[in-house]
């Protein structure tokens, strides 16, 4: 479980294509590594990851091809956000992320606001229902505060802090990021199914 509060900015360092997957090399020198353990789970750009190796600067990592196919995917050089999973009381800070991508959506645009930015996110429809006005959704694994939402698109409010503390700063329009919708809208859907209140009968 984690917050979708960004603790480090890291690179994808390399990603070599193996069986079934890849395998990727994240530095993460930024990230205090000193805690974690091989076997430890660590959300980068929100999707939930084991460690499989560690060293000095980073840490290694297999992502399967159903990750790779669900997710806005890696590709060496680029910039993740980096968050290690929550520990029994600690803050939560955000809100509640599993680390499961729930699809991908796209950067439509990027207007500035003073000095913060409003973003322009387009999801699948499938997706877009369990975005709320004021409710939380999570963009490459930042909790985020939704200011509008559409049939298929949702505006966001990133001020300066948040844009220089995770990879937003150098997205552009028309990037794929990674989506979670919020947790607890999947368990009301769940609980109001119809087909789950007749098996009850």
């Amino acid at each position: 479980m984690f917050t979708g509060l960004v603790q480090a900015l890291g690179r994808v360092a390399a990603l070599e294509p193996v069986a079934g997957g890849a395998r990727l090399r994240i530095d993460a020198a930024g990230l205090d590594l000193a805690d974690v353990a091989i076997g430890d789970s660590i959300a980068v750009n929100g999707c939930c990851l084991t460690v499989t190796a560690l060293d000095t600067v980073g840490f290694a990592a297999d992502v399967s091809r159903e990750t790779m196919d669900c997710t806005a995917g890696f590709a060496a050089g680029v910039r993740v956000n980096l968050e290690k999973a929550l520990r029994a009381g600690d803050r939560l800070g955000g809100h509640m992320v599993t680390g499961h991508v729930d699809g991908v959506g796209e950067i439509v645009s990027i207007e500035p606001a003073g000095p913060s930015r409003v973003l322009v996110f387009r999801v699948p429809p499938a997706l877009a229902r369990y975005v709320a006005r004021k409710g939380s959704v999570t963009v490459d694994g930042v909790s985020l505060t939704v200011n509008t939402a559409g049939c298929d698109t949702f505006a966001v409010n990133l001020i300066p802090h948040t844009l220089a503390m995770t990879g937003f700063g150098g997205l552009a329009a028309g990037a794929r990021v990674n989506i979670e919708v919020d947790l607890i809208a999947r368990y009301v859907e769940r609980l109001l199914d119809g087909d789950l209140q007749e098996s009850k009968q």
